[in-house]
């Protein structure tokens, strides 16, 4: 029951909680060690936190996962897992991290209580409304940013990497729903409600405004940003973020892929490769220059 307990937190989607540490490292601290702890331990509360969305989530679909041809063997659709046992081990790891959370730091308890808030919403409610649900799945993502900016206290944060995150976030939300539409065919309003007011022409129109919208918000942060080096060295990482959007972009059309972004991101070695010598060459830019 543990195991599948835990596997209905969904270990791999914690590696969404790296955002968190996107404040300690563009706001330069990244090696203070006091500052790297504090971080750390905000990101291990959210990932229990998400965990316990998750449960959430999969109680509440339970009988529409029945129906997906890969969800329906996650614990609680194939009865694995007791429903009534899974969420009170929701509730419990809720009720375990907040007050911790406000023990972290103030700020960062009530943007955890926000990203419970929403992502709660987004369970009951927002996902089944179409265009809003992507949003909402965007928003979680700029939460988590926030989260970390108020862990580390920033004061060289530039808010073009809210805007960059926005539109990142957007892009593999609309990703993911494209993929549910091929996989799921004409029963995929069966599976989401606001899958019945998608289309594929829709969803590629909207990865067509948001893939040259995140270039354009990327570059300009990489030049406009006040905290970067004078000698624009961060305009080196531009062409990491436009590989990365285009190997996406062709593992979602020509491979057919987009369901799971933890999934591609660890699998597929090109992407994963260009990530991390996007890191480096961020880190080599602002602790080097």
């Amino acid at each position: 029951m543990l195991k599948a307990l835990l596997i209905t937190m969904r270990p791999k989607q914690w590696m969404k909680n790296i955002f968190i540490f996107t404040a300690l490292v563009f706001d330069e601290k990244l090696f203070i060690p006091y500052l790297f702890a504090k971080t750390t331990g905000a990101f291990l509360l959210f990932c229990i936190l998400s965990g316990a969305v998750y449960i959430l989530n999969d109680v509440v679909d339970m009988e529409k996962d029945r129906r997906h041809p890969i969800k329906r063997l996650r614990p609680l659709p194939s009865g694995r897992l007791n429903p009534a046992v899974a969420l009170a081990a929701a509730l419990a790891l809720i009720a375990f991290c907040l007050p911790l959370s406000f023990l972290l730091n103030l700020q960062f308890g009530l943007i955890a209580m926000g990203y419970l808030a929403t992502m709660s919403a987004y369970t009951f409610l927002l996902k089944n409304v179409v265009i809003i649900d992507v949003l909402t799945v965007a928003a979680g993502f700029v939460l988590r940013v926030a989260a970390g900016a108020a862990v580390v206290v920033v004061e060289r944060f530039s808010p073009w990497l809210y805007i960059c995150m926005t539109l990142l976030a957007l892009f593999i939300g609309i990703g993911r729903r494209r993929h549910e539409m091929v996989i799921l065919g004409s029963k995929a309003d069966e599976h989401r409600q606001s899958l019945s007011e998608y289309n594929i022409r829709l969803l590629d129109e909207m990865i067509a405004i948001v893939t040259p919208s995140t270039v354009i918000a990327y570059s300009f942060y990489t030049f406009s940003a006040p905290n970067l080096p004078k000698n624009h060295a961060m305009m080196l990482t531009i062409p990491f973020v436009i590989y990365g959007l285009f190997r996406y972009l062709y593992l979602i059309h020509v491979k057919g892929e987009g369901g799971a972004p933890e999934d591609i991101v660890l699998k597929d070695k090109p992407l994963l490769i260009d990530i991390l010598l996007w890191g480096l060459t961020v880190v080599a830019v602002l602790y080097l220059s």
